[in-house]
């Protein structure tokens, strides 16, 4: 027998938590449309993200290393998909709606230019003059402007709840740009637990790479608190770090990180007994959170790969070169922005030509970004 959304909508009220954002209360669509038979309206969000176009470009951007680094790396897109496990896991243990997590997961970087966060702070410089550049903006305007799949509408006409966990994931920005949003309430349960996924995954998986690569070294790691809890834990102590115990290191280290978020949330939601999801929305610190100590050991983390990996003088290359090419890339399409694809120039009469550029930059990948710096400027390049 098919499962039918009306059932699926029922178990969500029958097996999450009473605060928890069901489907079947979404406050809609900014344009109407039937919902489908077989799909919540979170599950439906989740496949239009996974089917967008800018979805499929996340394989070839930049996370830490730059896309020809190396095959094992984390690219942007295998981030994303591991953001997305690691607050799915968070959302079956908290009785949070699960489909909206992974729909907020999913989207969460869909706005991030080439070159990761050296690509994404060179636009911020160069369009500082004409509102500015952050990814999480980028996201929210690539899900409801610059997607075009639909005939009656731009973007990919997500649910307002998944909208606002998107313009919600980094809640130190300034939220007024985001039109379809209330800005005097925080985020929702689920918006919450793909905040602190994104953080545990980049850390953690941002580590790995740092080992496998080279950048970083088992001694270096002995003065963190974070890699000593989890070593002894495993009862190792060896210098040489192979492939298995790196695997088995970096799981552990996840599985605790994961352990202490669930141990402090709860004890969080217990202490705060929200009825309902706006009682989180309204409360003035995220109930989804990591313990004080923990917090400690991972801003000590961060420290420790700021210093060793992304001051590396490997990295700072890549990333020094990254800015080149993008500021190239803007200058010249700036300049002369008839050499933008027909698709973006048909955008100059309706948007600021600096936005278009940065829109069309931010929507390249490593390797594009590459191919579109030599035929501007290699002489013997064909356009």
């Amino acid at each position: 027998m098919h499962t039918l959304r009306l059932n699926l909508e029922e178990n969500e009220l029958r097996s999450l938590a009473p605060y928890a954002l069901f489907s079947r209360h979404s406050r809609g669509r900014v344009y109407h449309e039937s919902e489908p038979r077989y799909r919540t309206a979170f599950q439906r969000d989740r496949d239009r993200i996974v089917h967008s176009a800018a979805f499929r470009l996340l394989e070839y951007k930049t996370q830490v290393f730059v896309n020809d680094a190396g095959d094992y790396y984390r690219t942007r897109l295998t981030h994303t998909l591991e953001v997305a496990q690691i607050g799915r896991t968070l959302a079956r243990a908290l009785g949070a709606n699960e489909d909206l997590v992974e729909a907020i997961c999913l989207a969460h970087d869909l706005g991030h230019p080439p070159f990761g966060h050296a690509g994404e702070d060179v636009l911020n410089q160069l369009m500082s003059d004409h509102g500015g550049f952050n990814h999480n903006h980028q996201s929210y305007r690539v899900v409801t402007r610059l997607e075009h799949r639909y005939p009656k509408w731009n973007g990919l006409n997500l649910t307002l709840e998944t909208l606002e966990g998107i313009a919600k994931h980094e809640t130190a920005y300034d939220h007024s740009a985001f039109r379809e949003i209330p800005e005097e309430t925080g985020p929702g349960l689920e918006a919450q637990i793909a905040n602190v996924a994104d953080e545990l995954a980049y850390n953690a998986h941002d580590l790995d790479d740092g080992l496998q690569s080279g950048l970083i070294h088992v001694a270096q790691l002995r003065e963190l608190a974070i890699w000593q809890r989890v070593v002894d834990r495993l009862n190792w102590s060896s210098s040489d770090l192979d492939d298995v115990s790196r695997h088995n290191i970096i799981r552990e280290l996840v599985g605790q990180l994961v352990d202490d978020v669930l141990y402090e949330s709860e004890r969080r939601i217990r202490d705060l007994r929200p009825g309902e999801s706006s009682d989180l929305q309204r409360h003035p610190r995220p109930v989804v959170s990591h313990s004080d100590e923990q917090q400690t050991f991972n801003a000590e983390l961060k420290e420790f790969l700021y210093h060793y990996m992304y001051r590396h003088f490997r990295i700072v290359r890549m990333q020094t070169r990254a800015e080149h090419f993008i500021q190239a890339l803007f200058s010249s399409y700036v300049g002369e922005p008839r050499q933008l694809p027909d698709s973006y120039r048909a955008k100059l009469t309706n948007e600021p030509k600096h936005r278009v550029v940065a829109d069309y930059i931010a929507s390249l990948t490593d390797r594009s970004a590459l191919r579109e710096f030599q035929q501007l400027f290699d002489p013997i390049s064909r356009p």
